[in-house]
C-alpha cells in the first residue's frame, strides 16, 4: 500500500478505514496470513490491530456454503493477534453459533448478510447440513424464575460470555432465519422449539461482558430476542434497525447502557426493554440507562420496515379481534423485575401502533429514579402510561419481598387515538404504595365510547397477576386510573375523547396526598371530573370549570 494511501486511511474513522481496507484485502492471501493493513482501534496497546476478511479463511458468502468454522476462525485468528476487525464483504454468510471474543470487532459491510441457519425441526437431532447451534447451558435451580430464553445464551447465532471490548459495526443485516421465537407458532415461519437440543434462540447474546459497542447495522427476525444483554456494563447501541417477530432489545442485569437513534418493529413482543431477572443467580440491578431518539412499532408487517414499504398490518373485521398480532411493540422495565431499575432516562421517543409506556416492578425490585420525556404516541393499542407495584414475587422466596416504585417523572408526553378501555394506569397493591409521581404537560386522546356501567366498574387487585395493562379489564376512566398512590403531583394535563364517554376522566382510588393543577378535560353535561375512593388531602387548582378546592378526606364521592 502506498505511504500516502495509507495515512489518510489511518486518519480516518475506524469504520471508514475497515470499509477501505477490507475492499484492499488481497483474494490471493492464504487463510492463515497476518495481514498488514493497520486499523486504528482502542486496542492498539495489546499490539498492532489488524483486519481479518472472513473469505480468507474459507467463507464462501453464497447463502448455502455453511462459513461457521471459516468465521470463528478468523475471530481466533484476530484474537491471537491481541485484537482486530474481523470484515464481512458483500455475501451471504450461512452461519451457526459464531463465538464474539475480547479485542475483535465485527465489520458487516454494506451488502453483507449473516443469515442463522435452520435450526433442527422437531422430532430431528440436526439442522442444516448436520449441524446445530451451540448446546444451550445446563439447567440451575434458579431456571423457574424466568423463562428459559432468560436463561440461556449460548444457544445464539452471536454470543459471548465474560469478554470485554468489543463490538458489531457496519451497514450490513444479521437475518434470524433459522432461530425459534421462543413460541410455537407457525404463520412466522417453521415452529422450530427453543428448548430442543440444537436449535438457536436469539441473534445476539451476551452475559457478564463488558465495554461494548453495536451501531449501524440491522436485524431481521432475531429469535426470542434481537439482543439478549445479562449483566452488560458499559455498552453502547446506536442506529441499530430491528423488525422481528419477538423482543427486540432486552437489557437485562446491565449497568451504563445507552440506546439512541435506533428503530424497533416488534409486534408479537417488546420493542426495548430493560429488565432485572435472576438469570445470574442473584439480584443485580439494572441502572445507569439512557434511552433516546427512539423509534418503535408493533403494526409493520415482519421486514417491511427494513425494507421500506412500511405495510400495516390490515385491520381486523368489524366485530372481530385479531389476536395473532398482539401489537406489542414498546418500551418497558419489566417484566421480570428482581433486581431493580434505578437511574433510567427514556426521552425523544415515537411510539406507533404498539402499545406505551410500561414500569413494572412486580419481583422484588427497587425501580427508583425514573424519568421519561418528550415522546409522541399515536395508535397505542392500551394504556399510554402504565406503572404497576406488584406481589408476583417470582424469586427465591426467602428474599423476595414487594419492591417499591419512587420518584417517577412523566412529562411532555402526547398520545393520540389510544384504545378507549383502558386508560393510563398507576397501580400499587394494598400496603405498598407508588411513590413520588409527577405527570406533566401530557395530552391524551382516545376512542371514547364508555357507559355509565363502565363507570360504576370494581376493578379487582391481582396482587400477585402477570402485569400487563389489559389485567385489569375494562377501566372506569378516560384518563388516568390511580390506586395506591402516595405524593402525586399532576399539572398540565388534558384528557380528551373522540367519541361521547361517561366515565369521568380520572379515578382515584387508595390515594393520600394528591396536586392538580390545570387540568382539561372536556366531558358532558354534569359529568364529574374526578371519582375519589379514600382519598386524603387532595388540593385542585386553575382547572377549567372546576373550582379550586382542598380535601381532607373524601370516600365515595364525586368532585367537578
Amino acid at each position: 500500500m502506498h505511504e500516502m494511501t495509507r495515512r489518510r486511511i489511518l486518519q480516518a474513522s475506524p469504520f471508514a478505514a475497515a470499509a477501505a481496507l477490507s475492499a484492499s484485502v488481497p483474494q490471493s492471501v492464504g487463510a492463515q496470513t497476518n495481514h498488514e493493513a493497520v486499523l486504528p482501534t482502542a486496542h492498539a496497546a495489546k499490539g498492532t490491530a489488524l483486519l481479518f476478511d472472513v473469505r480468507q479463511y474459507g467463507a464462501a458468502g453464497d447463502g448455502k456454503t455453511l462459513d461457521t468454522k471459516a468465521v470463528n476462525a478468523a475471530i481466533d485468528a484476530a484474537a491471537k493477534a491481541g485484537g482486530g476487525t474481523v470484515v464481512f464483504p458483500a455475501g451471504q454468510y450461512l452461519c451457526f453459533s459464531i463465538h464474539l471474543q475480547s479485542y475483535v470487532d465485527l465489520w458487516v459491510s454494506q451488502g453483507a448478510t449473516i443469515i442463522a441457519a435452520d435450526s433442527p425441526k422437531p422430532g430431528e437431532t440436526t439442522g442444516y447440513n448436520g449441524e446445530t447451534y451451540d448446546a444451550a447451558e445446563p439447567k440451575t435451580s434458579y431456571d423457574a424464575y424466568q423463562d428459559y430464553g432468560h436463561n440461556h445464551w449460548h444457544n445464539s447465532l452471536l454470543w459471548g460470555e465474560n469478554i470485554h471490548d468489543f463490538g458489531i459495526f457496519g451497514n450490513g443485516l444479521i437475518w434470524g432465519r433459522g432461530l425459534s421465537n421462543g413460541r410455537r407458532r407457525t404463520d412466522l415461519g417453521f415452529k422450530f422449539v427453543a428448548e430442543q437440543a440444537g436449535v438457536g434462540n436469539k441473534a445476539i447474546a451476551l452475559k457478564n461482558c463488558r465495554n461494548v459497542n453495536f451501531r449501524d447495522f440491522s436485524i431481521l427476525k432475531g429469535g426470542h430476542f434481537g439482543f439478549l444483554l445479562t449483566g452488560v456494563d458499559n455498552c453502547t447501541l446506536d442506529n441499530i434497525k430491528i423488525d422481528t417477530d419477538r423482543d427486540g432489545i432486552d437489557i437485562d442485569c446491565c449497568q451504563n447502557v445507552r440506546v439512541s437513534n435506533c428503530t424497533v418493529n416488534s409486534p408479537w413482543d417488546d420493542g426495548i426493554c430493560p429488565k432485572s431477572s435472576f438469570a445470574l443467580g442473584y439480584a443485580r440491578p439494572t441502572r445507569n440507562v439512557t434511552i433516546t431518539n427512539c423509534w418503535v412499532t408493533g403494526c409493520y408487517e415482519l421486514g417491511s420496515v427494513l425494507d421500506g414499504s412500511f405495510k400495516k398490518f390490515t385491520a381486523p373485521s368489524e366485530g372481530q379481534q385479531d389476536r395473532s398480532v398482539p401489537y406489542t411493540g414498546r418500551i418497558k422495565c419489566g417484566t421480570e423485575s428482581n433486581g431493580g431499575f434505578i437511574n433510567i432516562t427514556v426521552s425523544n421517543c415515537v411510539f406507533e401502533g404498539c402499545q406505551g409506556y410500561a414500569l413494572e416492578s412486580v419481583d422484588g425490585a427497587l425501580m427508583e429514579d425514573i424519568a421519561i420525556t418528550n415522546t409522541t404516541m399515536r395508535d397505542c393499542v392500551s394504556a399510554p402510561i402504565f406503572v404497576r407495584l406488584g406481589a408476583r414475587l417470582r424469586g427465591p422466596k426467602e428474599s423476595t419481598k414487594v419492591g417499591t416504585a419512587a420518584r417517577i417523572l412523566f412529562s411532555n408526553i402526547e398520545s393520540y387515538n389510544s384504545s378507549s378501555k383502558i386508560a393510563s394506569i398507576l397501580s400499587g397493591v394494598p400496603g405498598h404504595m407508588i411513590e413520588d409521581v409527577k405527570l406533566s404537560d401530557i395530552f391524551v386522546h382516545n376512542e371514547g365510547g364508555g357507559t355509565e356501567a363502565d363507570q360504576a366498574i370494581q376493578v379487582p387487585e391481582k396482587e400477585e397477576g402477570y402485569p400487563e395493562p389489559g389485567m385489569f379489564g375494562r377501566i372506569p376512566a378516560t384518563g388516568f386510573f390511580l390506586r395506591h398512590v402516595r405524593n402525586l403531583e399532576m399539572s398540565h394535563v388534558e384528557v380528551r375523547t373522540a367519541a361521547p364517554d361517561a366515565r369521568s376522566p380520572f379515578y382515584l382510588q387508595d390515594v393520600e396526598r394528591a396536586d392538580f393543577f390545570a387540568l382539561n378535560a372536556p366531558r358532558a353535561q354534569g359529568q364529574p371530573l374526578f371519582q375519589l375512593h379514600n382519598v386524603r388531602d387532595l388540593r385542585l387548582g386553575w382547572t377549567r370549570g372546576v373550582a379550586d378546592t382542598n380535601l381532607e378526606h373524601a370516600d365515595a364521592q364525586t368532585l367537578g
